[in-house]
């Protein structure tokens, strides 16, 4: 199977991963660093999203050869929410919140705009 016939799906799963990578660098940094200077956090963050920008770039290419660019914006704002809701109850012990599916239904809404034909 040649994913690369795939733009959609393997732009999905890029920055899915790319996701990750970002969340890690934005937030985690909260937990894990929270007693270190906030030079120390950003330089280990900056770490971390050049392998959230390695994957990123490229999955953006790819989908750009499907999508349009409010497509592809509107597709990472979900997947960034996909990720973020788990590692924030997960990862970082916040309560789940309602407004997490409040939030979910509001882009539901743009996906329904931005990619109607």
């Amino acid at each position: 199977m040649n994913l690369i016939a795939y733009p959609i799906l393997v732009t999905a799963l890029m920055l899915a991963v790319s996701n990750l990578f970002m969340t890690f660098a934005w937030y985690g940094h909260l937990k894990n660093l929270a007693t270190s200077p906030w030079y120390v956090a950003a330089l280990v963050s900056w770490g971390i999203a050049l392998f959230e920008y390695l994957l990123q770039v490229p999955a953006n290419r790819i989908g750009y050869t499907a999508m349009d660019l409010g497509q592809l914006k509107i597709l990472q704002e979900i997947i960034t929410l996909l990720v973020f809701v788990p590692f924030a109850v997960l990862y970082m012990n916040q309560p789940l919140k309602w407004d997490y599916l409040y939030a979910a239904l509001c882009m539901m809404g743009a996906v329904y705009f931005i990619f109607r034909t």
